[in-house]
């Protein structure tokens, strides 16, 4: 059970990019699948060629950066579908990440990663699940302090309402290539400390995670609400907890781990459907914020008003 609340988590930092591109800028991005593994591949042979643990990690950043640039390049300046133009990069870094890694996997077994640095301190127990929950915590503070900057506000506004943020001179276009970078970047990160977690980078390890993501903020929303990009983000952060421990008490009860990605579709299924069952109506009602209409007005009246702010005292 230590195990499924590290991996939570650990995976909760991917569920954050993920929310970054299917909540706020309402993009349906396939690449997370390769970033992922980039980002793994990256630290991997990073490590193995002793660069320290966290500056392999940073690197991962970097890599999955660069996999959400290019979608986001073919999507606004090649006018490629944008899920098209994430399967289209997908596919891509599969190759890309067997020539990372000279190969289909890379043991990590004997190195020291940042999870066998944090265990030294820590041992496996609840004190490490402690240190990874901070860890999450910040990346969460990190992202609604963004979220409330002025490009956050453009970002926001981008995935509410393209034509309207247009008209405030913002460019869309780079909107949405810096929402792509920052999503995959933190895909990245996450792979990374999967693969450090688990002890190797596999080539086959990202396939099926935007299910992963995506089960992890709509099991997260549908639950715990999502009136605010505050609670919203932490909501996700909870969504990927729950998810690993559902995985967890499946395979305890004997399913077959074959089953799992059924699992998973049968969760964001499940999800999707509960807010549609009559007894789920009251809390609903109780909780209109959290459906799409009501998660876009929000942001939308506020960079609204804050873009028509500025633009007046440029006027003036």
């Amino acid at each position: 059970m230590i195990t499924a609340f590290e991996l939570g988590l650990i995976y909760a930092i991917m569920a954050l990019g993920v929310y970054l591109t299917f909540r706020i800028l309402n993009f349906p991005d396939l690449t997370v699948d390769g970033s992922f593994t980039s980002g793994a591949a990256t630290a991997a042979i990073l490590i193995t060629n002793e660069v320290d643990p966290f500056l392999a990690t940073a690197a991962a950043f970097v890599v999955g950066s660069l996999a959400g640039m290019i979608t986001g390049l073919l999507h606004t300046k090649g006018n490629i579908n944008g899920l098209l133009a994430g399967i289209l990069t997908m596919i891509g870094l599969y190759s890309i990440n067997l020539r990372i890694m000279d190969g289909a996997n890379v043991p990590l077994l004997g190195q020291d990663t940042v999870i066998s640095m944090m265990r030294g301190f820590t041992g496996v127990g609840w004190t490490s699940v402690a240190v990874l929950a901070a860890v999450a915590l910040i990346f969460k503070l990190i992202m609604d302090w963004y979220l409330q900057t002025d490009n956050g506000l453009a970002l926001r506004a981008t995935g509410d309402n393209e034509q309207m943020i247009s008209s405030f001179a913002v460019s869309t276009d780079r909107q949405k290539i810096i929402g792509l970078m920052l999503s995959n970047g933190l895909v990245g990160v996450a792979g990374a400390v999967v693969a450090q977690h688990q002890g190797f980078a596999d080539i086959g390890m990202g396939i099926g995670l935007i299910l992963v993501g995506l089960a992890s903020v709509i099991v997260g929303q549908a639950i715990f609400g999502s009136r605010s990009v505050i609670q919203a983000t932490l909501a996700v952060i909870l969504g990927a907890v729950v998810y690993r421990l559902a995985i967890q008490l499946a395979l305890n009860v004997g399913l077959n781990p074959n089953d799992m990605k059924l699992m998973s579709a049968v969760l964001v299924v499940a999800a999707l459907l509960l807010p549609q069952w009559k007894g789920f109506s009251k809390l609903s009602l109780r909780r209109k914020s959290s459906s799409p209409l009501a998660e876009a007005a929000a942001p939308l009246t506020t960079s609204d008003a804050h873009l028509s702010k500025t633009s007046a005292e440029k006027g003036a």
